[in-house]
């Protein structure tokens, strides 16, 4: 189908060529990485007929087929195999080529549809409309513990079963929940100062943890140690295996103590009240009350508090009504390194275990961010999108084990689930070594 001049591989025009050329092995093998192997195979398994020419189609058209469908992707003729070697200055191995492709795939970034909808809403009638209190949690075991009002509820995610764990009195009703990390025991306190602890299995309370004089507003557990924040400003580390429960008493912050959160290593706690400050503990240090930083900048109460999963040394603080902004800080250095108005209370936040995301919950606002759950892309904290928003304002989020499912609880009595942190990307640069020997594109063979 084509017309070839002879001299054009031979190798007298090679010696007349100011190009030199690399020619690895025997001058008889075939050199493959000059070939197209994928149109190789196609004409090496795919029957041809001739067919009589289609008077309706001139001369020039035929032609130009001619050239598309035989001509290389470098405007010469296709050829199977080759003899020529190829210039030295533009060799490249095809694997170090497929290495660059996949690191700059892995430098893009990933692009998700936003749910358009909650997969599930529940009723949850009575649920206290308090910013300080913490009183959702999804354990491990796949139970979300809630307290609503003077109650607290065990819903069952795999069978949607309900059990009804406690029900005390209006002047005594739970203001805090956390699940173990075992989630055999799930952590309660309440509005009188008591702290409890309630067997996940036989759902009986096992223990009553003495220390503080008010509210508990928040409660986390690290290990078998449960940690407690209260309205009367203090931190208490409980061991919940000793006798005396009472490890370490800490009071540094001038407020209520709202927020706590241990970091995944168990090295540091994160402590955010009402006084507007955040405080860095050493888990070794906390007996000397001696803390490791004071974060001043919200200008709110900080209650949303969450460590990074990708990195030990990154918190991420949400701050309340006067404040608005989600900060990032390296507790290394003890910096804020990003800070981002998002024009409404923020009154929790979860990091997206898949995905290098941080997704917030909200309340009052007097923009359109109000009662919303926003999606951030870290490190550069874009705005990915919104979900929502809840008839009121977001009180809590909770993630499920799985890290998959984000659930939140507003003051409109509902909890809303959101399939938003999912499926987990695939690695494409993990690539098995069978599956590199039956590739034609990074074979070793040349």
């Amino acid at each position: 189908m084509w017309s070839l001049d002879r001299d054009w591989y031979t190798p007298r025009s090679l010696l007349s060529t100011p190009t030199h050329y690399h020619f690895p092995g025997d001058r008889f093998i075939p050199n493959r990485s000059l070939m197209d192997l994928d149109q190789a195979h196609s004409l090496l398994t795919n029957r041809f007929k001739e067919t009589p020419h289609n008077q309706r189609f001139s001369e020039s058209y035929r032609q130009k087929l001619d050239e598309t469908l035989n001509l290389g992707s470098d405007g010469k003729p296709f050829r199977m195999l080759v003899f020529r070697g190829c210039p030295k200055s533009t060799r490249k191995s095809i694997r170090e080529a497929e290495a660059a492709a996949l690191q700059n795939r892995s430098n893009q970034p990933h692009s998700r549809a936003m749910p358009k909808k909650e997969t599930k809403i529940l009723d949850v009638p009575n649920i206290r409309n308090d910013y300080y209190a913490n009183i959702m949690d999804w354990g491990k075991n796949n139970i979300l513990a809630v307290a609503l009002g003077s109650e607290i509820f065990l819903w069952n995610s795999l069978n949607s079963n309900v059990l009804q764990l406690f029900e005390g009195t209006d002047d005594d009703c739970p203001t805090s929940v956390a699940w173990s990390q075992d989630a055999k025991l799930l952590a309660a306190g309440f509005m009188n100062s008591e702290l409890q602890l309630w067997d996940a299995e036989t759902s009986k309370p096992i223990r009553m943890l003495e220390g503080h004089r008010k509210r508990v507003a928040t409660i986390a557990w690290n290990g078998d140690t449960l940690t407690s924040g209260s309205l009367d400003n203090s931190i208490i580390n409980h061991d919940v295996r000793a006798r005396r429960n009472v490890t370490s008493r800490v009071k540094a912050h001038r407020a209520e103590v709202c927020g706590l959160k241990w970091s995944r290593r168990g090295n540091m706690l994160a402590s955010g009240g009402g006084d507007n400050h955040i405080y860095i503990w050493d888990s070794s240090k906390m007996s000397s009350s001696s803390f490791l930083h004071c974060f001043k900048d919200h200008r709110a109460a900080v209650k949303a508090l969450a460590w990074c999963p990708y990195d030990s040394n990154v918190l991420g603080s949400g701050g309340g009504t006067d404040d608005r902004c989600i900060k990032i800080w390296n507790v290394q250095k003890g910096t804020c390194i990003r800070s981002i108005d998002t024009t409404a209370q923020v009154c929790g936040l979860e990091w997206n275990r898949h995905h290098k995301e941080i997704l917030s919950g909200h309340g009052f606002s007097t923009s359109s961010s109000h009662n919303q759950l926003c999606l951030w892309r870290y490190p550069s904290m874009t705005k990915v999108g919104g979900l929502g928003p809840h008839a009121s304002r977001v009180l809590h989020l909770s993630q499920s084990p799985d890290g998959l499912t984000v659930v939140s609880a507003g003051a409109d009595e509902r909890l809303r689930f959101w399939d938003i942190f999912g499926p987990p990307a695939t690695d494409t640069s993990k690539i098995s070594y069978l599956d590199n020997l039956l590739s034609f594109k990074i074979s070793q063979l040349r």
